[in-house]
């Protein structure tokens, strides 16, 4: 399999986007700015999916769906909301094409205007909360604790596979609850389980905080988030928690009678992940030889690859790839006998190696003689022969080690690139040269975070949770400080 793309140090951008076209993850489609996401991408997106359903359903959360059309005027209601997203929306104005009495193909039938425009959803918090009107009365109807699985479109003028495309999948949480505590309680909660996910299935660590008021979500009160960083030294946003407060409850009068029986407005949060999680897991990982996947999400755990000169050694080798690869499933691993006959073995090592599959099993003739089998690993690309007894121990035992690794080599590498700049020169020189986190003074003002990213495109990520008192003065400014923020330029 070709490799023929370029190094990460050549052309990082380059490298990331060929690579996931090369590794079969997703291609361009015919619509601008959208993607195919390919079955081998799909079914790594399904393990990420799986995994955090369970997380949901684990912590009291349940599905529904809600409309993928969203009446404008809903839009009008918020006026945050409408602001942040306006830019991004694409707006259905008719139902009906007719041909063209010129012959040139079909138009929009005018007579099939619609009453009222709808917006394709970049979002769901107006239509779900125009929902929860009809759902709530009482405080014996909340929690409403809902998440859905599905697409959404924001009109991107710039776009990259997974990072940032004009339609994307997600999920989404929407949640209503009787007090103020307990919405902060859930979208702390949610915050955790996508760290939790992040780290522990992804092998990607992140750090947790709250966005800046110009980074927020639009329309919440306070906006949670996790940041990751990538191996180019840049910030990506893995997820995000919102704090809605009483925005939309007000927006959309959803109201409920208490156990003190006032009329009170319902408390409010939103949560969600998306497929950019595609591209954390790819940047975070991968190598120039492709692609790195962590054994939880690999939709291919272990690849068994018979190597043979003779078709009546395939069949020896093939009895006892097959016991190994029962023995390997009966474990829970995913494993794959690629005994195909129109591929030769190194194009397959090639295969897997590129496409990240964790673990790789050669069989051959000497193999048999010596009951041994050759193990490699896409981790460190290390090989190793050992002998065939109890190897599907050992490979369970790899595949752990593996997911280990993969993350301290994530965590080394964001320790190695987190730096603490005190002056304004410092503060340039990192971000310009060397990139990565920066902790840094900030006065707490939109007007400098704004001047900031004008002068270095580098953005506040996240203000730490539970950050210590650190007095000092504003980098830009000079004005007092009384904790650092961290600092990056971002996907």
């Amino acid at each position: 399999m070709a490799k023929d793309f370029p190094t990460r140090e050549e052309n990082y951008a380059q490298w990331y986007n060929d690579l996931v076209i090369k590794a079969d993850l997703a291609e361009n489609s015919a619509v601008r700015g959208s993607m195919v996401i390919k079955p081998y991408g799909y079914a790594i997106w399904e393990r990420m999916q799986a995994a955090l359903d369970k997380m949901f359903k684990d912590t009291g959360h349940v599905n529904a769906y809600f409309p993928l059309f969203i009446p404008k005027s809903f839009f009008s209601k918020e006026a945050a909301h409408v602001e942040g997203f306006a830019k991004e929306c694409a707006v259905v104005t008719h139902y009906r094409l007719k041909n063209d009495p010129d012959g040139k193909g079909v138009v929009v039938d005018e007579s099939a205007k619609l009453e009222e425009e709808l917006i394709v959803r970049p979002t769901s918090e107006t239509i779900i909360w125009d929902t929860y009107r009809n759902w709530i009365q009482s405080y014996r109807d909340l929690p409403i604790l809902v998440n859905q699985w599905a697409n959404v479109v924001r009109w991107e003028m710039r776009t990259r596979l997974f990072l940032r495309t004009a339609e994307f999948l997600w999920q989404e949480g929407h949640t209503a609850h009787e007090t103020k505590e307990e919405a902060i309680a859930e979208t702390e909660k949610i915050l955790d389980v996508y760290t939790k996910f992040a780290e522990e299935w992804m092998a990607v660590p992140v750090l947790q905080g709250v966005k800046s008021p110009n980074e927020r979500f639009a329309g919440a009160v306070e906006t949670y988030c996790i940041e990751a960083l990538m191996q180019d030294g840049k910030a990506l946003q893995a997820g995000t928690s919102h704090f809605l407060g009483q925005n939309f409850a007000k927006a959309f009068d959803v109201k409920f009678l208490s156990k003190e029986n006032k009329l009170e407005h319902v408390w409010a949060t939103s949560w969600g992940v998306s497929t950019r999680l595609m591209g954390a897991l790819i940047m975070s990982h991968s190598d120039d030889n492709g692609l790195v996947l962590p054994p939880k999400l690999a939709p291919i755990q272990v690849a068994i690859v018979p190597i043979y000169r003779k078709i009546e050694q395939l069949a020896e080798i093939s009895e006892v790839a097959v016991k190994i690869k029962d023995a390997l499933e009966n474990l829970g691993i995913r494993v794959k006998y690629d005994d195909r006959d129109t591929y030769k073995p190194g194009w397959k090592f090639s295969e897997y190696e590129f496409k990240g599959v964790p673990v790789r099993l050669a069989i051959g003739p000497r193999d048999l003689e010596n009951k041994t089998v050759e193990v490699a690993r896409r981790d460190t690309l290390e090989k190793e022969v050992l002998h065939i007894e109890d190897i599907d121990i050992k490979v369970k035992n790899l595949l752990e080690q593996i997911q280990k690794n993969l993350f301290q080599k994530a965590l080394n590498f964001r320790e190695d690139n987190t730096r603490v700049a005190n002056t304004w020169d410092e503060f340039k020189d990192i971000i310009e040269n060397k990139g990565g986190f920066v902790l840094a003074h900030w006065d707490g003002t939109t007007e400098t975070e704004e001047k900031i990213k004008e002068e270095t495109k580098a953005t506040i990520r996240t203000i730490p949770l539970n950050a210590k008192s650190d007095p000092g003065n504003c980098i830009y400014s000079g004005k007092p400080s009384n904790k650092r923020v961290i600092f990056a330029r971002a996907y």
